[in-house]
């Protein structure tokens, strides 16, 4: 794992640390995988429950901390093996830290605070938008010396691995630019949480509710989408932790029409309860739909079974581009009758996440031994690899094959070529 850090995913390594950790406790499958996620998500709403009460009352708090699993990317991170909850619940407990140091200042509290905020950004460095975000808070409470000793330690304990990680960028250049829909649903929740705002109760201490959850709402979000010109860095679940400042906002909303409705008539009572069961019910097709292999963009399993479906023995097998060689680690026995035509070492043999693959007038001999050969394919419209052995594989495929058949699975698109007239 540690020499396979070196060249590939660094910025997730405490994450696998962790989860080698848990398997070498208990090897529970699936369960293990996603297990802490689904324990992450449970700690970060009894954490919004707690910033709840302590800034809008105890019916905010409860309110805030049903919404926030209800909420589809919380529900959907809930699911995966992936570090984005345990960075909500660190997130969420850091900002409890944040309220109470700002009530109660003291060294330990300060302390406290950096460490957990440093080992958010240490399970995935974009964590550090939420320190920002906690900084317009500070700000505005003015209160900002201490936070900013603590925050520089963060900062000075991230650097080491911000600094690694730049080497390995080209891991994320498969982002491409927010498209509309993304950039229109930030807008509308970002509008959305500051009209709930309106709601949020009077201070119970140095700082709102608001003041706390519409920067972690809006300022990680809005930087990220900012520098997509530069460049593309927005993907949703890099800021799953926005959640928690909806979440408030929403809790206090939602507090606010319980009051109201205590002194309202029978019509607006119904009213508000109809409103709200329509909500819920709009819940329920996405989080059933959420539960199904189908809501993923790769469902690997599948991908498996078709490659298996449509091959036959001895023939050729081509990752293009070859990342996409990952597909085969959940189901690797769904490939063993295949060649893997451009393989030079495995992803075990290689400590690398795809392998490595062989020098270009290899691939381009070993394909032209094959009389059919399989191809697993992103989809069209996505961008072509231009490096030389995605090239060679795409040039001589054109040359020497016909295209036969092909089927997509979720993002994968699997094509079987063969020698002309041999379809």
């Amino acid at each position: 794992m540690w020499h396979t850090l070196g060249h590939v995913d660094v910025v997730h390594g405490l994450y696998y640390l962790i989860m080698r950790g848990v398997f070498g406790l208990w090897d529970g499958g699936l369960v293990a995988l996603r297990l802490p996620s689904v324990l992450a998500v449970a700690a970060a709403a009894v954490g919004i429950i707690r910033l709840g009460q302590r800034l809008g009352g105890t019916w905010t708090g409860l309110l805030a901390g049903l919404v926030f699993p209800l909420l589809p990317p919380v529900q959907r991170y809930a699911q995966e093996g992936r570090s984005y909850a345990l960075i909500c619940a660190l997130i969420t407990w850091a900002s409890c830290l944040l309220v109470s140091n700002l009530s109660r200042p003291g060294r330990r509290g300060w302390v406290a605070y950096g460490a957990v905020m440093l080992t958010a950004c240490l399970l995935h460095e974009f964590a550090v938008l939420m320190l920002l975000a906690h900084g317009v808070t500070v700000f505005r409470a003015r209160l900002a010396r201490a936070w900013s000793i603590a925050a520089g330690g963060v900062l000075v304990g991230l650097l080491p691995l911000a600094a690694f990680s730049t080497t390995q960028s080209a891991q994320v250049d498969w982002i491409g630019t927010p498209d509309a829909g993304e950039v229109l649903g930030f807008a509308a929740t970002a509008l959305l949480g500051i009209a709930f705002a309106r709601f949020a109760g009077r201070a119970r201490g140095p700082i709102t509710l608001s003041a706390l959850a519409l920067p972690l709402l809006i300022l990680p979000s809005a930087l990220l989408m900012l520098t997509s010109p530069l460049h593309p860095l927005y993907v949703d679940r890099y800021v799953l932790a926005s959640a928690i400042g909806f979440a408030l906002l929403a809790g206090s909303m939602l507090d606010r029409l319980r009051r109201s409705a205590r002194g309202a008539g029978t019509v607006q009572r119904v009213t508000c309860a109809v409103a709200l069961a329509a909500v819920l019910a709009t819940l329920v097709p996405v989080s059933t739909a959420l539960r199904k292999p189908g809501s993923r963009v790769n469902d690997a399993v599948a991908i498996a079974r078709a490659v298996q479906d449509i091959a036959e023995p001895g023939d050729g097998l081509l990752f293009m581009p070859s990342r996409r060689r990952v597909w085969t680690l959940a189901r690797p026995d769904s490939f063993r009758s295949l060649s893997d035509l451009a393989l030079e070492q495995t992803p075990v043999a290689s400590d690398t996440l795809f392998g490595t693959e062989l020098p270009t007038d290899r691939i381009r001999e070993r394909i032209l031994t094959r009389a059919r050969v399989i191809a697993v394919r992103d989809p069209e419209g996505q961008p072509l690899d231009a490096n030389a052995r995605e090239a060679v594989k795409r040039s001589t495929l054109d040359a020497y094959f016909e295209e036969c058949a092909s089927r997509t699975v979720t993002q994968a698109r699997i094509t079987v070529y063969a020698r002309p007239g041999h379809c």
